[in-house]
């Protein structure tokens, strides 16, 4: 397969680097390849500046994001501080510090007889967020991380359903493409946080293989896309599973890229406009307290961003 034009061209770059720290600095790492005290300077921007400092500074003294309405999961609070973490605030700053610190002493689930949040809950869509953040955040959780891996499935991968009987419908044999990434973006995290172990590697190939045995995004059992939305890219994800986050996860990981991702990769240039960027296709219904960049339909720096470091990693490692 031929990769067409995948490079950015200068107007691109000019438009990316035009923006929020958040994008800037990555920018550097990923695409032009700038000195690293350069890209630590603009990172260190993150925290004071821009979508990060705001994010920041509408955290409740409590600890969480979800004011009066937050809900028993916690659930605007995890997605913001995965918002924090993709954005890439250094985790080592004073910021960052104080932010986690009132996370971790102060918010609990109140349903699971206090169980602090970073301990996680029941879901492993959720403990796999949550193992990430911990881990990223300098509180690696190692009962979490054990208690993930009992839960994987003999296909590789995760579900929520596996886990969480329900009255109406029988316990889930069969993996979730959701699930998955959200447990393998943890798992990732947890090793480098220095967790590294020989369980935890085969649990995440485990898993890396369910997604690339399906090609990114078809059945095993009939070829089918198992899913039209996930040809669609969206910022933020929350828990939602689409081709561009699948691929973007095997290129943070490393992964050396195979066949199996070839008809991904082609979904990703075909989403690319004619003026070289890539819009956002969609909002998921989720709530973040910030809105960061654009409309649906327009042009997505985020989504252009992950798409050209997705490309470029395809074309470093195949040609």
């Amino acid at each position: 397969m031929r990769l067409l034009d995948y490079a950015p061209r200068p107007a691109h770059l000019k438009w990316l680097l035009d923006s929020d720290p958040a994008i800037r600095w990555q920018v550097m790492r990923d695409l032009t390849g700038e000195a690293p005290k350069a890209i630590a300077a603009e990172r260190s921007r993150v925290a004071t500046e821009g979508w990060g400092a705001q994010l920041l500074a509408l955290q409740s003294p409590a600890g969480h994001w979800g004011g009066r309405r937050e809900d028993r999961g916690l659930l605007t609070t995890l997605y913001t501080l995965v918002v924090l973490k993709d954005l890439g605030l250094d985790p080592a700053s004073t910021e960052a510090r104080k932010m986690i610190g009132r996370v971790d002493r102060r918010l609990v689930f109140k349903p699971l007889n206090n169980r602090p949040f970073l301990h996680g809950e029941t879901e492993p869509c959720i403990n796999g967020r949550i193992l990430g953040l911990g881990a990223y955040f300098n509180k690696p959780n190692d009962a979490l991380a054990r208690q993930l891996l009992r839960e994987q499935l003999a296909d590789g991968g995760w579900n929520c359903e596996a886990v969480e009987p329900s009255a109406k419908r029988p316990l889930s044999r069969r993996s979730s493409f959701h699930t998955t990434i959200c447990v393998l973006e943890g798992l990732l995290e947890y090793e480098r946080a220095g967790r590294k172990s020989a369980a935890v590697t085969k649990a995440r190939k485990r898993a890396e293989n369910y997604l690339l045995e399906r090609r990114m995004f078809r059945s095993l059992r009939t070829g089918e896309v198992i899913d039209q939305r996930w040809l669609r890219f969206s910022f933020p994800t929350f828990w939602h599973y689409d081709v561009l986050r699948g691929l973007d996860y095997l290129r943070n990981a490393g992964i050396k890229p195979d066949h199996r991702v070839n008809e991904a990769i082609q979904i990703v240039m075909e989403r690319r406009h004619q003026n070289g960027r890539w819009p956002l296709n969609l909002l998921h219904a989720e709530h973040l307290p910030l809105e960061m960049e654009t409309g649906v339909g327009r042009a997505s720096r985020w989504n252009t961003l992950r798409a050209l470091r997705v490309l470029r990693w395809y074309h470093n490692s195949t040609r």
